[in-house]
Formats: C-alpha cells, sequence, structure tokens
C-alpha cells in the first residue's frame, strides 16, 4: 500500500514505555483532542484520498437564522447551549443542497480544516461496500470473509460472512469498554498507535454468540469489511474512495485516512478518516438524494435505500441491546432513527461526530465534536433531540 505522511512525524516521545500504550488516552483528553481532532496528519502516517484535478464545485449558500430551540431534560435549550454542552467544533447545515447555517466555535476549526471522524468512517466503507458490489469486484454480501481473506481461515470470522459484518450480527467479541485496559478495543487502539500488530488482535477475538443472532457494536467486524474491500478491489481504502467517489463530489480538499505505525501500514476502515466538515456534508448530500451526485449515480440507490433501516427485529429501533443506545438502531453500518425506511439515519463517532442525514426533509447536518469521553449517552441523546428538532423545522418550510 502506498502511503504519504503529509507532515513531519511526531516528536520523538518520551522513554518511558508506557507512554506508547497511554496514547489513545492522551490524544483524547480535553482540551488537547480539540488540537488532536484536527490535527491527526501530524501525529500519524497517512494516505491521501485525491479529489482530482478540475472537479471542485462550490456548494449553494443560503445563510437562514437558526433561532430555534430543542427540548431536552425537561426545558427547551437553544443552539448555543447546545455548542456549549456538547463540545461543539463544527457545526454544518444543509437543505435543499445549499449551506442554510455553519458555525466553527472549535479553537482550531474552520471551513478547510480537515477533521478526524471516527467511526463515521465506518459509514463511509459501507458506501464503498455498496460501489464494489454494483461494480462485480464483490461477488455478494453473502459471501464469507474467508473468501477474500483467507489468512483468516481458522478464526472466529472463518464463516462470517459481508452481510453479518455490515449488520454488526458476526458474533464475534464482546463489548467495546475503552474504560478496560487489557479490553478488546483498547489493545486495538495500543496496536494501532503503538506498532503492534493490527490483524492479530482482530484474529485473537473469540466467538460469543452464533452468527447473525444479536447485535454488537464492533469495530472489528468493521476493520475486517474494510480489509475485504481492498482485497477484493486490489486498492487501498483510500485509492478506491478517490478513484470511486470522492473526485466525483466537487470536494473542497483532499482528505486522508490515517494508517497503523506497523508496516504494512493499513487505514482504519473502521475510524480513521477524516475530511472537512463540508466536504463531509457532501457525502451526506449524497446519501439524501439516493446515492446521486450532480447527474451521476456514485451510491447504487438500492445500497442508500438499504443503509436507511432494516426489517431484522434486532436491529429495530431500541433493540440493539447493551451495545447501543434506546433511541437508534443499525442498518448497513449506519445508526438509523425509525422504522421507515425513509426515516432520519446518521453516521456516529466517538467523542461526538455526527453525519446526520434526513432524505424526506432533504437535511444533512454534521457536527464535529470534541467531547471529554469517548461514549456519552446524555449528549449523544440531547444531540440527536437538537438535530432532528432542526430537521423538523425545515420540513415544515418546503
Amino acid at each position: 500500500m502506498t502511503s504519504t505522511t503529509e507532515r513531519p512525524a511526531v516528536p520523538t516521545p518520551p522513554k518511558d514505555p508506557s507512554w506508547w500504550d497511554r496514547q489513545g488516552d492522551l490524544i483524547m483528553r480535553r482540551p488537547f483532542n480539540e488540537w488532536t481532532f484536527t490535527h491527526m496528519n501530524w501525529l500519524m502516517p497517512t494516505e491521501r484520498v485525491s479529489r482530482g484535478p478540475g472537479h471542485h464545485r462550490p456548494i449553494p449558500r443560503d445563510p437562514q437564522p437558526l433561532n430555534l430551540t430543542y427540548w431536552f431534560d425537561g426545558r427547551d435549550h437553544s443552539l448555543t447551549e447546545l455548542h456549549r454542552r456538547t463540545f461543539t467544533t463544527a457545526f454544518v447545515v444543509l437543505h435543499n443542497g445549499a449551506i442554510v447555517h455553519e458555525y466553527y466555535p472549535g479553537a482550531f476549526a474552520g471551513p478547510r480544516t480537515r477533521m478526524q471522524q471516527f467511526s463515521v468512517s465506518k459509514s463511509v466503507t459501507s458506501m464503498l461496500v455498496g460501489i464494489a458490489l454494483a461494480a462485480g469486484e464483490i461477488g455478494s454480501v453473502k459471501d464469507c470473509v474467508t473468501d477474500y481473506r483467507p489468512d483468516f481461515a481458522g478464526t472466529a470470522y472463518e464463516s462470517t460472512t459481508l452481510e453479518e459484518l455490515l449488520t454488526m450480527t458476526s458474533g464475534v467479541g464482546g463489548l467495546e469498554t475503552w474504560d478496560v485496559s487489557d479490553s478488546g478495543i483498547k489493545r486495538f487502539e495500543q496496536a494501532v498507535m503503538g506498532g503492534g500488530n493490527v490483524a492479530e488482535v482482530i484474529k485473537s477475538a473469540r466467538r460469543t454468540a452464533e452468527p447473525g443472532e444479536r447485535f454488537n457494536y464492533s469495530t472489528f467486524d468493521a476493520q475486517v469489511l474494510g480489509w475485504v474491500l481492498e482485497a477484493a478491489t486490489g486498492m487501498s481504502l483510500a485509492a478506491y474512495l478517490s478513484d470511486r467517489l470522492w473526485r466525483h463530489l466537487g470536494a473542497d480538499r483532499d482528505a486522508f485516512y490515517w494508517l497503523t505505525r506497523a508496516r504494512p501500514r493499513t487505514a482504519i476502515g473502521a475510524g480513521s478518516f477524516n475530511a472537512t466538515p463540508r466536504d463531509l456534508a457532501r457525502l451526506g448530500l449524497l446519501m439524501a438524494h439516493d446515492g446521486v451526485a450532480g447527474d451521476r449515480q456514485i451510491v447504487p440507490r438500492d445500497w442508500v435505500r438499504r443503509s436507511r433501516g432494516s426489517d431484522l427485529p434486532q436491529l429495530a429501533v431500541g433493540a440493539l441491546g447493551p451495545s447501543g443506545y434506546d433511541h437508534y438502531g443499525y442498518a448497513n453500518q449506519w445508526w438509523t432513527l425509525g422504522s421507515a425506511c425513509f426515516d432520519a439515519f446518521t453516521g456516529l463517532g466517538v467523542h461526538g461526530q455526527y453525519l446526520f442525514v434526513d432524505p424526506a426533509a432533504d437535511v444533512v447536518i454534521v457536527k464535529c465534536s470534541a467531547w471529554p469521553t469517548q461514549d456519552d449517552p446524555a449528549r449523544d441523546l440531547e444531540t440527536i433531540n437538537a438535530l432532528r428538532r432542526i430537521a423538523d423545522h425545515f420540513a415544515c418550510t418546503r
């Protein structure tokens, strides 16, 4: 895989060997995370997602006041309160394909700042899988992981299908617990940042349920899916995203994935995508408009539709169990917010990253944040209440 380092390497760390094990904790803390979430290309090796020459299409602007309030915790709140209470760093609202509201309260944020999206990356990977299926590069979602990655034979993923990876029903691994030092997700993080063997961490995961039986949010599932895509296409995630999607969006800037420290370096398709908020909004607009940008069908229409909701009872809103919040369902590496296939859905990333899409209202909202913790159920619920209130406001003006 080809990679480039866009900034000088991070300075030599202290000699204390535990520093490497604690990198993830150190860069995630407030207030440092406002800087790290906008400078990941200073900290890790990267691979560029090129927008290509001469394809920039500015997003139309139609500025409108957003003096609305949303209801949470027994009272009304303003959007100013939302940004303060949920540590917003960037906030972009599109309606009918135009930017109607834009705000950058983050100390290092701005329209051209490429920001760390964490697990919103999973939703981007899903879009690429849909493109690869339509192109015949992936045969079927019923294919097994080992059809593309035979080195997973003998692991818990041996008979796992791509469908099960997409719905996070592989039955492999347990709950992602960030506050347990030897949990699977912490060992994954340490391998990524400290030069360990990421594949071996995932291959060591054990089966905890039968395939398809239950939802369990899994960075491992999403990472394996990204590796399957690379094996099927013969291209890195960054190269495939550039060639099949990014250069057709009219993006403002190149995007990038940061890569593992250890060689052979690999992108974290489950969490290392970085792009400007406006360019992320372009991805949301693509999903709101059935995969079409301009006059070009980029993501297959049927693939977009299956990302809006699932008929599997274990993926319904409120049925995800301990690894999902009650106000979400799940489908195709996206979090769903209703039973209808045209209801709102969202990509999510830890520390408060959102790519919210409401096709019926033709609203897309990008919210980047720098929460003090990876997960926060109260801040998440407050944010979703606010985003839905904004979408409802514009739905009434159509």
